[in-house]
């Protein structure tokens, strides 16, 4: 098996969703301290949630900027196809934290004011905070969302969500996503909590916004896994590798190619082509050299390429005729 690998001449790819994860950052850092001393004085538990909800998806922020620069390594002698699942595995802990933190103190806080419910004090003060909360929230999903439609193509976005390959761009589009949704359920569990007189409601809003949490964290949690595991490169980025082999003329004929996503601008891909006979090895090396060189100037993303010279009944597994 021919290998190429050629970590320089290939523009890097920069990640548009940092300027996205460091305004999450900053307003949810900005609306968890606000969060929290309002709950100090109106003994609000859904408050107390989404206080937690936010300091959360603040920690998480940094976590996603962590895999991001930790991705973003050269390949080493114990890592030679590079660093890139930094990302994936960083936003695998960022499901679990949602799940076991958020969902979980949210249902904890939800169930304790229930079983011994607290009459909240100073409710306009949640509810100032709260509409702050919203326009910090709204203005970091906007850009989020803003990035996302930039890149999903021509996918409705339940399947570019599930298609995507950076998880540093929908994790933050959802986080803020169940942040403005939780932001609406504390608004209206206090609401109807202090109306009817009846403090479990407000638990119940907190209960509400751990399942919110919960189902936010599995979708997550879904996701990164696929990305964990292996997903294959998009379509088009197979196409344009198997049109470059086809079009080459030492290649007799194209089999097939197997890519894979190391990180959401980093794709490994196996080709598997049959040669003409004649072709030597000069030949089939001058060949993969083409092969790379179009790619890093039309498909960056790929940063490894491996060629197998094999006949199209080895790439099927088809056995062999018997020999007469």
């Amino acid at each position: 098996m021919t290998e190429t690998h050629d970590d320089t001449d290939r523009p890097a790819i920069a990640h548009p969703s940092r300027k996205t994860i460091y305004a999450a950052l900053i307003g949810n850092l900005l609306i968890a301290i606000s969060k929290f001393i309002a709950a100090t004085f109106t003994n609000s538990s859904a408050m107390v949630s989404e206080g937690v909800h936010s300091l959360i998806d603040t920690s998480n922020e940094l976590l996603l900027l962590h895999g991001l620069n930790r991705s973003a390594k050269p390949p080493d002698e114990n890592h030679p196809l590079g660093h890139g699942r930094e990302l994936y595995f960083w936003s695998f802990v960022v499901a679990l934290l949602v799940f076991a933190l958020g969902a979980g103190v949210s249902f904890y806080e939800g169930v304790v004011h229930i079983l011994a419910p607290v009459p909240i004090e100073n409710a306009g003060a949640n509810f100032v905070v709260l509409a702050l909360s919203a326009i910090f929230e709204g203005y970091s999903w906007q850009l989020a969302f803003k990035n996302f439609r930039s890149s999903k193509g021509k996918s409705n976005y339940l399947e570019a969500l599930r298609r995507s390959k950076d998880p540093s761009t929908f994790t933050v589009l959802l986080e803020d996503s169940a942040a403005l949704a939780g932001i609406g359920i504390a608004f209206v569990s206090i609401a109807l909590s202090r109306h009817f007189e009846m403090p479990t409601l407000d638990g119940a809003g907190s209960i509400c916004i751990g399942i919110l949490l919960a189902l936010t964290a599995g979708f997550l949690a879904r996701e990164c896994k696929g990305l964990l595991i292996g997903e294959r490169a998009a379509p088009a980025v197979e196409a344009a590798i198997l049109r470059m082999a086809r079009e080459d003329p030492v290649i007799q004929q194209v089999n097939g190619v197997i890519t894979v996503h190391m990180a959401p601008d980093q794709v490994v891909a196996a080709l598997s082509a049959q040669f003409h006979d004649a072709a030597n090895a000069d030949d089939i090396e001058d060949c993969v050299e083409r092969l790379e060189t179009r790619l890093a100037a039309e498909r960056q993303e790929v940063t490894t390429l491996f060629v197998k010279p094999q006949t199209s009944r080895r790439w099927s597994g088809r056995p062999a005729p018997p020999a007469s």
